[in-house]
């Protein structure tokens, strides 16, 4: 089923307004509402007193008209008498001071005072409601881990932190001291109590310390949305849960891909552009997103915030331009979303949203966003078999939670951003209209032609028997520099040369390495197939040593023209690549297209600016044209107006 519908926020308007808004919502096209993730209030105005009669009335009002309910857990904005009553269930900011009331998502999740309140309202709201035939799935909690809630350094934290460190120890002191080599500057721990937050200090802390910081942060935030899901199912066996993760998924600290595994459907707050951007993303990025979120589960998403006017809280942002919003909302349909709702159906009036404008604004005139909003539902609902089709890919981009918390704590260059150098991977395939899945390194591997590992740093054995198995099975496997250098520990392996665990299979040795601090230092000589070639590399380099691998690239400056920097290893059926620096767009461009030919997987060409994506199968097959430039081009024969979409049955087979 499609739903297509609008965050509704009816405690934020006067009641007398709900009528005319439902009767708008229902012109609109929807037939779904989003509601009550902010009303804790509303709903308990004391401790104990619970009054779910004002959402029962909207309900009953939604029902009349056929929308159906998607229904919020509140615990992300808690009311003001907990915090007055139990002061230590909010976070505090790194050196102790308390975050005040007023905001949101500030409560410590290693709080029990959060744990009891929260399944006190959740247990009664889901009793109250788990018969209601007009609630189609359940949202737990708000943005998990968004706007810097993913990190608290409060004494319950420490407290747990080293409770965890105990349990993953087995209480061997010992054992970490010998893990966490603490002998370095005399750091060794005589129990755990002695061991520290990895708050600011004079240099660092331990590194090994701090990846631990990171999964004990990660796993807080998991344990919080898992509670929450098995107490909705608990109450209401059957229920589908939801989660809306944020934008920027991989930068944060806590592991989404984890966290979504007790979900149903893990669901998206689609944000191109926000206060203060002067553009939005780029294409591609807003693509990429869209691919990792369907990646956390490997399966369709949902949208339960799209963008339709400008955004922002204190600074207002970039307002999309007519059409720009709705191309947006065509190409998350595209890239495996079957469900959209938009934030908001009106701007908000009053509180700190006030600029966060919606498909209404504050003057309640159907205008230009209605009207667009209007006309996507209407068109893409005629698609729905196909838009609700699995999205296929034959190429993924696998990413690890832990190797990209070792780059936070030791980022190593100052130009290495291990979430753009995904995104610049991903946009050699986006740029030929090659879909691509956006996965963690937990993900099955079978099924797909390659691979892709950037920057995977740590080395975890089970995972690189499972790279190996689909290499030797005749997949196309792609390394890049700093790939398998360190162990799970976030330590230098002592006796092996990177990349650990892979030298053999992709036929190189990392003999010395170097970080560079411009992203064109050197220049690079193209070798064999690519006799003739030139480029620039930079960022990072890898001196390689070859085996048994034919050498694609070298560097072209004096002191390491005996190293290699890009090689290939032919391994069955496919083949293993090492990219052993950052490579310059051309010649990026031109290892993807041969690795796409020697391996039969089809292109499409298009206008610069214009992506085609293929969905659904058989007579359901559909082919979208998406626009994303600012005039009208060419595109499959037809002209595409500026930010236009043109959907197309039967899509002709790829060439």
């Amino acid at each position: 089923m499609m739903w297509l519908g609008v965050d509704y926020y009816p405690e934020q308007w006067d009641p007398g307004r709900m009528e005319e808004d439902l009767d708008t919502i229902v012109d609109l096209g929807c037939n779904v509402i989003r509601i009550a993730e902010f009303a804790w209030h509303r709903m308990e105005q004391s401790e104990g007193a619970y009054d779910f009669s004002f959402f029962d009335g909207a309900i009953a009002q939604a029902k009349r008209r056929g929308l159906k309910v998607i229904l919020g857990t509140p615990t992300a904005a808690i009311p003001a008498w907990l915090a007055r009553k139990r002061p230590d269930i909010l976070s505090e900011f790194e050196g102790g001071r308390r975050r005040a009331f007023g905001g949101r998502h500030v409560c410590c999740y290693n709080s029990p005072a959060l744990y009891e309140y929260s399944e006190k309202i959740i247990r009664r709201m889901v009793e109250h409601y788990r018969d209601e035939e007009a609630v189609i799935a359940w949202q737990a909690d708000n943005e998990l881990g968004h706007e810097g809630s993913d990190l608290c350094w409060c004494p319950r934290c420490r407290s747990a932190f080293r409770k965890y460190l105990e349990e993953k120890f087995r209480g061997d002191i010992e054992a970490l001291n010998e893990t966490y080599g603490t002998a370095f500057w005399s750091q060794e721990y005589n129990c755990f109590e002695e061991i520290p937050l990895p708050e600011e200090t004079i240099t660092t802390h331990n590194p090994a310390l701090r990846l631990d910081w990171e999964r004990f942060r990660s796993k807080s935030i998991g344990d919080f949305l898992a509670f929450q899901v098995r107490l909705i199912k608990e109450t209401a066996p059957g229920a589908v849960v939801i989660h809306d993760f944020p934008g920027g998924g991989l930068d944060k600290h806590v592991d989404y891909a984890a966290a979504a595994r007790p979900l149903d459907i893990a669901a998206y707050n689609n944000y191109p552009v926000w206060g203060g951007q002067k553009a939005p993303l780029p294409p591609h990025a807003i693509a990429f997103e869209l691919d990792y979120i369907r990646g956390l589960k490997r399966r369709n998403f949902w949208i339960t915030e799209a963008i339709m006017g400008a955004q922002g809280h204190d600074v207002t942002g970039y307002l999309p331009r007519p059409g720009q919003a709705k191309l947006w909302s065509y190409q998350a349909m595209a890239h495996g979303c079957e469900a959209m709702l938009y934030f908001r159906f009106r701007g908000a009036a009053k509180g700190a949203e006030q600029f966060c404008y919606g498909i209404l604004d504050a003057d309640n005139r159907r205008g230009r966003k209605f009207a667009e909003v209007q006309s996507f539902f209407a068109d893409i609902r005629q698609y729905e078999k196909a838009m609700t089709a699995p999205a296929r890919s034959e190429v993924a981009i696998v990413y690890d939670y832990d190797s990209l918390a070792a780059f936070r704590i030791q980022r190593q260059s100052i130009l290495l951003d291990c979430h753009e150098e995904m995104k610049k991977l991903y946009k050699l395939f986006y740029d030929r209209n090659v879909p691509v899945d956006v996965i963690p390194a937990e993900a099955d591997l079978r099924g797909y032609k390659v691979v892709i590992l950037p920057q995977l740093l740590l080395v975890k054995p089970a995972f690189q028997a499972r790279v190996r198995a689909f290499a030797e099975g005749g997949g196309t496997l792609v390394l890049t520099y700093r790939t398998a250098v360190k162990d799970e520990d976030n330590n230098l392996p002592i006796g092996e040369a990177p990349p650990v665990g892979f030298r053999e299979l992709a036929g190189v040795t990392v003999e010395e390495t170097e970080s560079l601090q411009e992203a064109e230092a050197f220049s690079l000589l193209g070798q064999g197939d690519f006799a003739g070639r030139e480029g620039r590399g930079g960022i990072f380099r890898d001196m390689l040593s070859v085996q048994d691998a034919e050498i694609l690239y070298r560097y072209g400056d004096a002191f390491y023209e005996d190293r290699a920097a890009v090689t290939r290893r032919r391994q069955g059926a496919g083949n293993v690549y090492y990219l052993g620096c950052g490579l310059d767009e051309g010649t990026a461009a031109g290892l993807a297209e041969a690795i796409l030919k020697e391996r039969g997987i089809e292109t499409l060409s298009s206008p610069e600016g214009v992506e085609i994506v293929d969905r659904g199968a058989g007579e359901d097959a559909v082919r979208l044209y998406l626009n994303h430039n600012g005039h009208a081009v060419f595109a499959g024969g037809k002209e595409l107006a500026a930010y236009g979409c043109r959907i197309e049955r039967r899509a002709a087979p790829r060439t």
